[in-house]
């Protein structure tokens, strides 16, 4: 006479555990993404609204998570804005955002020596500034 293997016994409430627990991280990823994007965006109006650097702000990863891959920056002396992918931002993910604003510059009408500084406008899912398309000057537009 054998008796029932423990595969048998407790296969049922193991294969139901682990499908539990893989609906419960799936509903906590969703969760933890919501939160983040809903972070992200109180930044973002508070940013609009008022200006100025706010704080406490959501991290490069919490933005990332959220759906805000786009922050959208303009100079403080000749009013150009720009639109930068925060994924090519060479920094730690754990980075919040307002540090940010300190190694951002204007190209467009800083000189070798200086550069002004710009300021943060607010974060975007999408790019909304396009990049000006450089012709050369030679060529017909």
């Amino acid at each position: 006479m054998s008796t029932k293997s423990r595969q048998v016994i407790y296969g049922g409430a193991v294969m139901g555990a682990e499908i539990r627990a893989e609906s419960a991280r799936k509903r906590a990823t969703e969760a933890a993404r919501e939160a983040d994007r809903a972070e992200a965006e109180a930044w973002s109006i508070r940013m609009e609204a008022f200006g100025g650097s706010a704080q406490p702000s959501p991290t490069i990863a919490q933005c990332l998570n959220g759906g805000y891959g786009w922050m959208e920056i303009e100079c403080n002396r000749c009013k150009t804005r720009a639109s930068i992918p925060l994924h090519a931002i060479r920094r730690p993910r754990t980075t919040p955002i307002w540090k940010l604003e300190g190694s951002f510059r204007c190209r467009s009408c800083g000189t070798p020596t200086y550069k002004p500084r710009v300021h943060m406008i607010m974060l975007t899912e999408t790019r909304l500034i396009t990049p000006s398309l450089w012709v050369h000057p030679d060529e017909e537009r």
